[in-house]
């Protein structure tokens, strides 16, 4: 099957189309639009895939009502929204998934009947990658890096996944502690809680990153060096690049590690089903996402 972006305009007329798009900032080397347009093609749906940069068009947080209206008026199926907006837009939505209300996050937003439905679809992304790379690690005490949408997303997934204890690290002032708090009301007392200095991380058996240091815009990494010994495991949700300094450390340190990659194909395939009503091929998008190297 041909690269269905590349075809937009040569994909069978009499195919079904969608028009769908992801809000965020720094996304232009985003693979979610090549993902879903050939998941699209694979299904024969002539999904159309729109970047919104806010970088790109000078704007912020401030326009996400008058970019979710027009959207919507102009026929969109619904929006990904990636950083730093995942919590931003949930004021201006109507109704949220018993997910994206937990975890006050969203990243994907469904336009239907009229009414803008946010959901969240990167805490089963992280959990399916999770379960697939690295699901007989032990995982007694981990820390996390980064208490923002996508922190909540996967600190949910790896409570989920039954991790006793949870170290949400983040120097933002309050925010470790209020994601840790909102942790224990849904998990129970005691499994989670919060720091905003790193050298008061305990013993742990893994880490990770969650925030968006390591990604091409914003280099660099947030977990200390000396954290990385080599009998943890580290995993990162960056996938731009999928090497990212924090990974290549602790591969040199002799850790094992986990990128983004299965993060954002998972997440990307429940929203692939969401926007369309069709169950994505999961397997399928992640071998299209290699291929995108």
């Amino acid at each position: 099957m041909p690269e269905a972006a590349a075809l937009e305009g040569a994909l069978p007329s009499d195919w079904p189309a969608i028009l769908v798009g992801l809000i965020g900032s720094g996304i232009q080397g985003s693979r979610t639009p090549p993902m879903h347009e050939r998941e699209g093609a694979e299904q024969r749906l002539r999904c159309i895939y729109r970047l919104i940069d806010l970088d790109v068009l000078g704007l912020d947080a401030g326009a996400l009502p008058d970019l979710l209206g027009w959207t919507e008026r102009l026929g969109f199926a619904g929006l990904n929204i990636t950083h730093p907006y995942k919590q931003a837009v949930i004021p201006h939505l109507d109704e949220l998934s018993p997910d994206a209300s937990a975890l006050d996050a969203v990243n994907t937003v469904v336009f239907r009947n009229g009414r803008r439905i946010g959901h969240n679809t990167d805490w089963w992304g992280f959990a399916e990658s999770f379960r697939r790379e690295l699901g007989d690690a032990r995982r007694k005490r981990v820390a996390l890096f980064g208490a923002g949408g996508a922190g909540a997303a996967v600190a949910h997934a790896l409570l989920t996944l039954g991790t006793a204890e949870l170290v949400v690290v983040d120097p933002g002032e309050g925010r470790a502690s209020s994601l840790a708090a909102s942790l224990c009301r849904r998990f129970g007392k005691g499994r989670a809680r919060g720091l905003t200095n790193t050298s008061e991380v305990p013993p742990i058996d893994g880490i990770v990153n969650a925030t968006p240091l390591g990604m091409t815009a914003y280099p660099g990494m947030a977990v200390p060096p000396a954290l990385l010994l080599p009998q943890r495991w580290v995993a990162d949700i960056v996938y731009l690049p999928l090497e990212t300094e924090f990974l290549r450390e602790a591969r040199q340190r002799g850790c094992r590690t986990m990128s983004g990659a299965g993060m954002a194909v998972f997440q990307a395939a429940e929203a692939f089903s969401l926007f369309t009503g069709r169950r994505a091929d999961s397997d399928r998008m992640f071998r299209h996402f290699r291929q995108l190297d």
